[in-house]
């Protein structure tokens, strides 16, 4: 219901007022059963326009803070988190990683569409990041096909450093699913699930036409965040106020 909310009543009208967006490949989902849809990430709002677009429920995993902040904002924030599909996951403690991939196993075995971020983190430039292999080690684990996604426009309407939103035309584009069945029970081996997420990373390449980093995003970040002396964003939008 929460879901249904604001897809369909609350968030999902203005952004279709204000941003008119599209999408192309939306065949490629399978109407039921389960699947990963694989996506870069150039921005916050990424989050909201694919399930906005995407026929189909997409969860997303979340960390659990965002669902246990005390108070009316913090059970606001839960609402809204909860409406738009994500699913709280603990990432505390050396055991965040196992938490989260028997979370995302669990859901898409019980059927669901799962929305995963390879770069683990958004884009600090517009570029291609490398991918993270634990969206391979999840298709492998629960046996499920990898459906590239790729986000174009996001960084326009929800630019790094910026508060508010703008208006632009976001374009959602659906590639065919990636069948990784060949390495069935392989999981677990490095050189294999690096090399299936390097393929998804080109696939991902290939939809949205960004230039590809065999950097993660991550360590990007923590580099230009210790290169700013008053350790300010480095990648924030520059202060345009005068004097």
């Amino acid at each position: 219901m929460l879901y249904w909310w604001s897809k369909y009543v609350l968030l999902g009208p203005l952004l279709r007022l204000f941003c008119r967006p599209t999408i192309e490949g939306a065949g490629h989902i399978p109407e039921r059963g389960p699947a990963i849809l694989a996506s870069n990430h150039l921005a916050v709002v990424d989050s909201f326009f694919l399930p906005l677009l995407v026929p189909r429920r997409i969860t997303f995993l979340a960390k659990r803070e965002y669902f246990t902040q005390p108070g009316l904002v913090g059970w606001l924030k839960k609402q809204f988190f909860a409406g738009v599909g994500q699913v709280p996951v603990d990432r505390s403690g050396g055991s965040a990683a196992r938490a989260a991939m028997d979370t995302a196993v669990r859901l898409l075995g019980e059927g669901r569409l799962l929305g995963i971020y390879p770069e683990g983190t958004r884009s600090p430039d517009g570029r291609l990041y490398k991918g993270k292999t634990g969206v391979a080690r999840m298709a492998l684990e629960a046996e499920v096909p990898v459906i590239p996604v790729a986000m174009i426009g996001t960084d326009q309407v929800n630019p790094i450093g910026s508060r508010m939103w703008r208006p632009h035309h976001v374009h959602v584009k659906i590639g065919e699913p990636l069948d990784f069945s060949r390495y069935a029970g392989m999981q677990g081996d490095r050189f294999i699930e690096r090399s299936m997420t390097d393929e998804i990373m080109y696939a991902l390449m290939e939809l949205s036409g960004q230039t590809y980093v065999d950097l993660y995003a991550a360590s990007v970040k923590e580099k230009a965040a210790a290169a700013v002396p008053d350790g300010r964003d480095a990648f924030r939008l520059p202060d345009t106020k005068a004097g």
